[in-house]
């Protein structure tokens, strides 16, 4: 038997198709729902309903009976494949994918993260499944070994073996997650893949990014008439804007002087397009690794163009003399309503993307030992 992860708690205002709904959503399918409640209340009723949309609005279902011998067993009409939840006595609540698959639910009955298991789903097996190896590979001798030598290096202030063990990890995890985007290929277009696709913590959306492109075209197709389906589908496509080999948009803002500088003005020279702040300590901490690139590569042809989020001229302009930003600056001063912002999606900072001559995207959030890394492969050769 198989416990309930908790990745489900934390969609659970989602809802979407599997490859089964284009021919079932207008007459829904009949799966059977069974289970036992260890505590039942003498009051109160079993409901199933369907979450119908991302601000969590449901709609009831279906009300299930329990029998005397604690058990409960119904044949339930689904409208479509995706999110539902069993309220057993609003007590307690479980979060379900329901599609073609029977379902078993064993809960407690009367506390809300008391015991719940849930068993039949091949969308919960999936995420459960990716949960396990993602906490395997941590847990391993070899991320413990880099763990434990990382920390030996910070002790010891030794940035460089700091950002070589970083790289050793970026391309362990890189590999690792490769070999779980090969485990969804063996199933039918899943929403419990689409859940792990939309996750950070198990997949990297830029490195994986033609994986991702791949697999939304499949749910394009199999699960098109489901909103959150498409909608994962529209946001992989809003990402393609920004994804490698793309040209960037274009960025029109002012420097400090009030003159309107295009980002397309620096074509012909690689472009670390930088969003940064005054007030962002991460963005502050990585500006040395920046300035170093910077004058170790600007004869080549590297130039930066910095995007502030700031809100103030005065501390823009005083974070770069403190850090010695001396490159192209721009901003609007409209925090995260900038219009540059808006237009690349920004919702973090820091955020960056490397240009090639032509404007086209050849590496994104590349910091440290990475960005170090990817100027070598490119500018070496040329000195």
């Amino acid at each position: 038997m198989k416990k309930m992860n908790i990745l489900l708690v934390a969609v659970a205002i989602l809802y979407s198709c599997s490859s089964e709904s284009n021919s079932q959503e207008s007459n829904g399918r009949s799966i059977t729902l069974t289970g036992r409640v260890v505590n039942p209340q003498q009051n109160g009723h079993i409901i199933l309903s369907r979450y119908l949309n991302q601000s969590g609005g449901t709609e009831v279902l279906d009300t299930l009976s329990l029998n005397s011998d604690k058990t409960f067993e119904e044949r339930v009409n689904v409208p479509a494949a995706g999110y539902y939840k069993l309220d057993f006595y609003g007590r307690q609540v479980v979060n379900l994918i329901l599609d073609n698959d029977d379902v078993e639910v064993n809960v407690d009955g009367q506390q809300p993260q008391g015991y719940a298991e849930v068993n039949g789903s091949s969308d919960h097996d999936f995420i459960q499944g990716a949960q396990m190896a993602v906490q395997q590979f941590q847990q391993s001798a070899q991320v413990r070994s880099l763990n434990e030598a990382f920390v030996a290096a910070q002790q010891q202030n030794d940035s460089e073996a700091m950002d070589s063990l970083r790289l050793r990890y970026m391309e362990m995890d890189f590999e690792f997650k490769s070999q779980l985007l090969k485990s969804a290929d063996t199933m039918e277009t899943s929403l419990g893949v689409v859940e792990i696709l939309k996750n950070k913590q198990f997949i990297d959306p830029d490195q994986h990014f033609e994986y991702m492109k791949s697999y939304a075209a499949r749910v394009e197709k199999d699960m098109g008439d489901s909103p959150i389906a498409m909608e994962f589908v529209d946001n992989v496509k809003a990402m393609e804007v920004l994804s490698i080999g793309a040209v960037a948009p274009e960025i029109s803002l002012p420097n400090p002087d009030g003159d309107i500088v295009p980002l397309s003005s620096l074509r012909g020279k690689y472009v670390l397009v930088d969003f940064w702040a005054q007030w962002c300590r991460p963005c502050r901490m990585e500006n040395p690794n920046v300035v170093a690139v910077y004058q170790q590569y600007n004869d080549l042809g590297f130039e930066v163009y910095g995007v502030s989020l700031d809100r103030t001229r005065e501390k823009w302009l005083q974070a770069i003399e403190e850090d010695g930003l001396h490159w192209t600056q721009v901003s609007d001063l409209k925090f995260w309503n900038s219009e540059a912002a808006r237009t690349y999606g920004i919702t973090a900072i820091p955020f960056s993307i490397l240009l090639d001559p032509e404007g086209r995207i050849i590496g994104k959030n590349l910091r440290g030992a990475a960005l170090r890394q990817k100027l070598a492969e490119i500018f070496d050769n040329k000195g």
